[in-house]
């Protein structure tokens, strides 16, 4: 049985600040991240299955990454929670709508991790997270593999 991977690409829009950071980023800014999703597995080979040669579905992994990534990041403002930044948060969120505070400063490493964790348990059986690439900009990215964080 051939082991496959599958990569599917998405994009949103999103801004951030880096809380203490000693350069321009600490200032709020966007991004329009790139997000590249591979996963592998066996494709299905039983020809009872309608799935019979898929790893897995493309609209069940774009389902999956839009629920816990996109719809959730896009247009967001993500701010790390910090007890001394709370009432800053509280005044953005009287006139924002999409505030997104995080437990972790919110770089392209950090939100890497934050994705990996939230798409891998959402796979179904057979299917692994091989590995994430977010694109910052154009020439910038992060990447997270499976095979680094086990």
């Amino acid at each position: 049985m051939a082991v496959i991977r599958l990569t599917k690409e998405f994009s949103f829009e999103a801004a951030h600040a880096l809380d203490g950071y000693d350069g321009p980023c600490r200032e709020i800014h966007g991004h329009s991240y790139r997000l590249f999703v591979t996963v592998k597995g066996c494709p299905a080979e039983d020809d009872t299955n309608p799935k019979c040669g898929m790893v897995m579905d493309f609209g069940v992994l774009k389902g999956i990454v839009n629920e816990e990534v996109v719809s959730r990041f896009d247009h967001a403002l993500v701010l790390r929670a910090t007890r001394r930044d709370a009432p800053l948060r509280a005044v953005l969120a009287e006139r924002f709508g999409n505030i997104v505070t995080v437990d972790y400063q919110p770089t392209c490493e950090n939100m890497l991790g934050d994705f990996a964790a939230r798409i891998a348990r959402r796979l179904p059986r057979g299917v692994e997270l091989h590995s994430l690439r977010l694109h910052e900009t154009a020439t910038s990215f992060a990447e997270w593999f499976a095979e680094d964080n086990r």
